[in-house]
């Protein structure tokens, strides 16, 4: 699988609040915004005071960084730049139900893709 690309310009960031995909969960909030071409998978991570102080709030990232690299690495729809928000309870939510939230919101953005049909369009692209 490929790296999964960051964001990291506030301008990126603000591109994909406004553009109305979002979905809560217990863990987390994840904003999303399909795109024509490109190269890929992009992600951002951003973590408010509310969550904590600094320590708190890159321990939050770090939690996010691991369950976007399983899920929306897998599972994700190509093509699309993802926000993952951390909230005060992705401090404590334990891994395996922040990953569950993390593929819950995919779904229900239409934007889970499984990975069946993503190994059969990579053997596709590489035949042609």
């Amino acid at each position: 699988m490929p790296a999964l690309f960051r964001l990291k310009r506030r301008p990126e960031f603000l591109r994909v609040a406004g553009s109305g995909l979002k979905a809560a969960a217990p863990g987390l909030v994840l904003q999303a915004l399909p795109r024509e071409g490109g190269v890929g998978i992009r992600v951002g991570y951003t973590a408010s005071r509310r969550v904590g102080g600094a320590v708190e709030r890159n321990r939050a990232k770090r939690r996010l960084r691991a369950a976007a690299a399983d899920v929306i690495e897998a599972h994700g729809a190509g093509d699309c730049d993802y926000v993952l928000i951390a909230r005060r309870a992705t401090l404590t939510r334990p891994y395996p139900a922040l990953t569950r939230d993390l593929a819950g919101a995919l779904k229900r953005l239409d934007l889970y893709d499984c990975a069946e049909n993503k190994e059969a369009a990579k053997a596709a692209r590489m035949k042609s």
